[in-house]
């Protein structure tokens, strides 16, 4: 059996793992998200650093509302934002899942299959 310290070293090694194997598809999603967050700040007459401060709350869907877009393509942006905010916290939830499901297999524990009482 192992102690909680080798479980989380064995977390983090397979979510390292995991990381490597989809960065590409991440850094496209954070770059979209950062370029779009740039075109809504020159539509909005917004300073740079509040474009992509905007992309990425609004992509994490915090939203505080300080900034809000008036332009009808900054909307239509700000909603493309959304979906790549939404695939990029997917996609890091499910390797961070993955990871855990591993360390966990690893650890010897049975995890219950989906649809079978305890």
């Amino acid at each position: 059996m192992m102690t909680p310290a080798q479980m989380r070293k064995r977390f983090f090694t397979e979510l390292l793992k995991g990381i490597k194997v989809v960065w590409p598809i991440l850094s496209v999603l954070v770059g979209a998200m950062a370029a779009t967050g740039f075109v809504v700040c020159e539509l909005e007459g917004w300073p740079k650093g509040d474009g992509v401060y905007f992309a990425f709350v609004s992509g994490l869907t915090i939203g505080y509302g300080d900034l809000v877009p008036r332009h009808p393509v900054s909307r239509l942006l700000s909603v493309m934002i959304g979906f790549a905010g939404i695939l990029l916290i997917g996609l890091v939830s499910a390797v961070g899942m993955r990871a855990l499901d591993s360390a966990w297999q690893q650890h010897g524990g049975n995890a219950r299959a989906p649809g079978k009482p305890d």
